[in-house]
């Protein structure tokens, strides 16, 4: 199963996922997706580096799969924080770029 590291930036609440370089991106799909264990661990020792560091909290490895290039959680919680927050579709996320649709 592909993984993606998610946790909430401290600083503002903000949804972010962990990128390729160990930055926090806002999007989704400029997050690193781990394949194997040993990606998925390498993840998980930056995650952890991160909280220790107070840049996020609630890191967590989430199940995703590439659907037309695109990363798309598994979990419809996860969906909603990638495109999130559900109050008013001029904030947030979803006021920056096109929602995916659930087939």
């Amino acid at each position: 199963m592909k993984k993606i590291l998610t946790a909430n930036r401290l600083s503002d609440g903000e949804a972010v996922w962990l990128a390729a370089d160990h930055s926090w991106v806002e999007r989704i799909d400029d997050a690193e997706v781990a394949c194997s264990e040993e990606a998925r661990e390498k993840l998980e020792r930056a995650g952890k580096a991160a909280f220790l560091k107070n840049e996020v909290v609630d890191v967590e490895l989430i199940d995703v799969e590439l659907v037309d290039g695109k990363i798309w959680p598994i979990r419809l919680r996860e969906r909603i924080r990638a495109a999130g927050p559900t109050i008013h579709p001029e904030l947030g996320k979803q006021a920056r770029r096109p929602v995916p649709v659930a087939a």
